[in-house]
């Protein structure tokens, strides 16, 4: 099983970037995915979550209106578009199948 997330950099306040995770070795279209992140010194928390067959989102209150995730089910991937990018968006993002399949992350980094 790989989750393999890309698309990670450093933008400055305001910009956008679009996060994708490949997903191999399982049946992607059988599971619920979503995005967490983890900030420096913080706990990692939950950012978006997508229905197996992308049907459903939901949202942190903190990226609400600001993030978009969406699947792929035919290229096994999902994405995360971030926009109005904060200093406090700074952080690793992960996807993952949740709780069994994680990825290792990729780095966003919010800053003037």
């Amino acid at each position: 099983v790989q989750l393999v997330e890309s698309g990670g950099g450093l933008v400055q306040p305001g910009g956008s970037l679009r996060l994708s995770c490949a997903a191999s070795g399982f049946t992607f279209s059988s599971y619920a995915m979503s995005w967490y992140r983890q900030a420096p010194g913080k706990e990692r928390e939950l950012v978006a979550t997508i229905t197996s067959a992308g049907g459903r989102t939901n949202y942190a209150d903190s990226v609400k209106g600001r993030f978009t995730i969406s699947r792929d089910n035919a290229k096994n991937t999902v994405y995360l578009q971030m926009n109005s990018l904060k200093p406090e968006d700074t952080a690793v993002y992960y996807c993952t199948a949740f709780p069994r399949y994680w990825g290792k992350g990729t780095l966003v980094i919010v800053s003037s």
